[in-house]
């Protein structure tokens, strides 16, 4: 299509929305301006002028333009404006200057969202339940639900039933039967709270002022604690905390901290991977450097047994569920307890596993959930003493060949010198079962019994809430070590081949590949180089811009409060692009820049109903 005709017919198209829909006529209200798009390398274009609602437009460059948007070349201006629109192409053309813009940044954003606003304006959400009720979908941070809604307040929530309108489940074919997930999902409980928390009479509605902080007189800091709260305006929160941010800003490089939780709800604006962090790189601040909680034990050992620094340590879980229905003798839950933590749909495929006779092992100090609702044989080693229990397993398959060694020899290294320490020659100490019982209080015969049918079957190893990485004992003071053990455990046994892996059915489903949505560590719409993985996989698919932060002064998170009262803390870099990454050590305060004069905490439990809070004045 031509690059004139594609430029006349913006105008046009603005006009006729403006027309048929009274927002976006309101909208085009918003602003006075002249926007114009031209070519680079010829003197060719239309102007746009809107004027209180108005649109008029000529071919040709304007003399005072408000916004230009220029194109490198005619081909390149052709292609972008051509509906329907590549999204891929559009962000190779912004991120190679094949497209500009000049003008205030104010402008640039609303004049081309306005036009882009051509094309969703014609979206709706929701589905027309009749009598005035609206549903939508939600994704809460327990699960997907609907939200029936009318005259702008909630009524209901429900877990999401599919029809025939959604797409097909997959399905899996396994041992002469045929499974396929329900049609009705299933959400955590805390997950069908979530009306009750929006309209909790407890929940701060609006920002809250100590009675007695005045930001441009008396702060009275030392009454922190003790004084009451007043509410305030949204206007005057927002001035406070710009001119706090502008105040300790000037103080020096790193003098304002940002803090976050890790699990708080999600969303691609909401959550602290998107906008928070793209706005506080572009400041440039102090950040706390989180350790990987909820993954510790896998990214600070087992991580150092793969030789790789992918997925913090931990081996992938995809396309294990299929695997396991057909190939698996044996499951052996160990700290896992996936019905009580994570149950959503991988209840429904363990109920699978059992209907086709896989047997269960479900090692843990308590007897859990998960093992009360599937049965089997229960293990009760003390807390923290699973480390000798495993190697306890480990002894029983060696002295009794109960180990790939076709596995051991080609794809692992080191299993001599492991070899010699399980069998004592290194230490003096053999790792029987019986050396394990006064540790862990499980019988040896029970051990004994467990590896022998371990390395006999085809076994599942669920280690933690997930099957593999988040949750369990990973979390606890031995995490570490049982992680590591977990990882053995898998190599001992040829982990990979059909019906040996690590998993408890609780991931693994069928995926589709070539449909994308952002994953929960690749930094969303922020952008972020240095704390997401977005460097590594986001960059080349979204269409946004890449955002670091100036500062390089951090402080770890768990030795905050050390950071606060004695003023100092060290600790070790979460460093995922590479193994030996963990070994360097970092402190704060940083060479060439401040304490902190500013904190603001978001999303993490003290402020978990409020969008955040600046604490000022706190020189940690």
């Amino acid at each position: 299509m031509k690059f004139s005709v594609l430029l006349w017919g913006i105008p046009q198209a603005m006009r006729l929305m403006a027309t048929l829909y009274p927002e976006y006529a309101a909208r085009l209200r918003e602003r006075n301006l002249v926007a114009q798009f031209r070519l680079q390398d010829e003197p060719k274009g239309r102007w746009i002028e809107l004027r209180d609602g108005k649109i008029r437009s000529r071919a040709g460059l304007h003399p005072k333009p408000d916004l230009t948007v220029r194109f490198k070349n005619r081909e390149i201006a052709e292609s972008f404006l051509t509906p329907p629109f590549d999204m891929l192409e559009r962000i190779d053309a912004a991120k190679n200057f094949k497209i500009g813009i000049d003008g205030p940044d104010e402008l640039a954003v609303w004049f081309m969202a306005t036009v882009a606003r051509l094309e969703t304006i014609t979206w709706t959400s929701g589905t027309d339940m009749g009598d005035g009720v609206t549903r939508y979908t939600n994704g809460t941070n327990s699960g997907p639900i609907f939200v029936y809604v009318k005259d702008g307040k909630i009524i209901r929530t429900t877990p999401i039933d599919f029809t025939d309108d959604d797409a097909p489940s997959w399905s899996i074919e396994a041992r002469g039967k045929t499974f396929k997930p329900s049609r009705r999902t299933t959400v955590a409980s805390h997950g069908m709270c979530q009306k009750s928390m929006v309209y909790s009479k407890n929940r701060i509605l609006q920002p809250m002022k100590r009675v007695d902080f005045d930001p441009d007189g008396e702060r009275n800091i030392q009454n922190r604690g003790k004084s009451k709260f007043v509410p305030i305006s949204w206007d005057e929160a927002t001035d406070i905390v710009s001119k706090e941010i502008k105040r300790a800003k000037a103080v020096g490089p790193g003098a304002i901290a940002v803090a976050n939780g890790s699990h708080h709800q999600w969303g691609n604006l909401g959550h602290y991977l998107s906008a928070f962090n793209r706005f506080w790189n572009l400041i440039g601040v102090t950040k706390l450097v989180h350790n990987p909680d909820s993954w510790e034990g896998w990214y600070w050992g087992a991580m150092h047994h793969w030789g790789n620094s992918l997925r913090l340590g931990c081996p992938e879980f995809y396309g294990t569920v299929e695997d396991c229905l057909k190939e698996a003798e044996l499951m052996v839950f160990w700290s896992s307890d996936p019905d009580a933590t994570y149950g959503f749909d991988g209840t429904e495929r363990r109920e699978w596993a059992k209907q086709l006779g896989i047997e269960m092992v479900h090692i843990d100090p308590y007897l859990n959930h998960t093992a009360a609702h599937l049965g089997g044989k229960w293990i009760s080693p003390k807390p923290g003493t699973d480390p000798a229990l495993a190697q306890a397993i480990c002894h029983v398959w060696i002295t009794e060949n109960l180990y790939d060694k076709k596995f051991v020899t080609e794809r692992a290294t080191g299993f001599e010198e492991w070899k010699a320490y399980i069998l004592g020659e290194s230490d003096g100490v053999a790792k029987t079962p019986e050396w394990q019982e006064t540790e862990t209080g499980v019988p040896a015969r029970d051990v004994r019994a467990l590896a022998r049918k371990w390395g006999t079957k085809k076994t599942y190893l669920g280690a933690g809430g997930w099957g593999v990485g988040l949750g369990g004992a990973n979390r606890g003071p031995m995490g570490v070590q049982w992680a590591r053990m977990m990882t053995i455990l898998g190599a001992m046994q040829g982990f990979g081949r059909p019906g040996s892996n690590f998993g408890n059915l609780q991931f693994g489903a069928p995926l589709d590949f070539n449909f994308y949505f952002p994953g929960y560590a690749e930094g969303s719409m922020s952008g972020d180089l240095q704390f997401s993985a977005n460097s590594a996989n986001n960059y080349q698919r979204m269409p946004h811009i890449v955002t670091m932060s100036s500062v390089r002064q951090s402080i770890p998170r768990i030795w905050f409060p050390e950071a606060i009262m004695q003023g100092k803390a060290m600790g070790y870099l979460t460093d995922v692009s590479s193994v030996t990454g963990q070994f360097f050590p970092f402190g704060y305060p940083s060479p060439g820049h401040v304490r902190v004069e500013m904190l603001y905490k978001y999303g993490s439990a003290s402020s978990t109903r409020t969008a955040g809070c600046a604490c000022t004045s706190t020189k940690i």
